[in-house]
């Protein structure tokens, strides 16, 4: 692998634009780096973005190099991997039942307080 460091993320967009994408790591909203692997040609690139550090452009020697480094940059941004099989809970449905117990406890507690108002 080699590495250049780039001054401006003006030079990293313009070959951003230029690439295909392969994978976008990071965020520069919620974190200070975002790395963006794209190809350009027979080139597999990292295209770092840094709001703390120096921005740096990274050539992969092949796929399987370029592949790795994807993975290594998900790891280091604690970026799960997605797993398509697994099955997701409906977090609404939780909600939802919820509300509706903190609901029966309102009325539960209003009830009680018409009983009280009423003299009973």
């Amino acid at each position: 692998m080699e590495e250049i460091e780039i001054s401006s993320w003006l030079t990293l967009d313009a070959l951003k634009k230029k690439a295909k994408i392969k994978a976008t790591v990071g965020n520069l909203q919620t974190g200070h780096s975002m790395s963006v692997f794209c190809r350009i040609e027979d080139d597999f690139l990292e295209l770092v973005y840094s709001d703390s550090a120096s921005n740096c452009l990274r050539r992969f020697e092949d796929k399987d190099e370029f592949e790795i480094g994807i993975q290594q940059r998900k790891e280091e941004d604690s970026d799960a991997p997605y797993d398509e099989d697994r099955e997701v809970e409906d977090e609404d449905e939780e909600d939802e039942d919820e509300d509706e117990s903190e609901e029966l406890k309102l009325d539960k507690d209003e009830d009680s307080g018409d009983e009280e108002e009423a003299g009973y």
